[in-house]
């Protein structure tokens, strides 16, 4: 009895390591070329405009690229302070009582 309770064992881990040899492997996909970029106001509430306005700064790289890691690109290509194209045109008239600050810049690319 302990023979054949042995011998189903064996053969049922043969049998299950023939599948697992078998069975397609899942492919890893290769993180797209595009660039994108994304606007953040200043005033974000978290305290990471100190680090994304200036460019040479360490924690700015780190910020943005755990920001572009969040929205599913490989790292920041560019970050800093977001020029005036990036922001205006899109109203027609704006409305402004207080002056903004101007919002932060993250370009994220592969």
């Amino acid at each position: 009895m302990r023979r054949a309770i042995a011998l189903i064992g064996l053969f049922g881990i043969v049998v299950a390591g023939l599948s697992l040899a078998v069975l397609p492997t899942s492919k890893t996909v290769a993180a797209s070329n595009d660039q994108r970029i994304f606007l953040i106001p200043a005033s974000d509430g978290y305290g990471v405009a100190d680090c994304l306005s200036s460019k040479t700064s360490e924690c700015g790289k780190i910020v943005a690229d755990a920001w572009c890691e969040a929205q599913g690109f490989a790292k920041a290509t560019a970050f800093g302070i977001a020029s005036r194209e990036d922001f205006t045109g899109s109203v027609s008239k704006p409305v402004i009582t207080e002056p903004a600050e101007q919002p932060l810049s993250i370009t994220c690319g592969g």
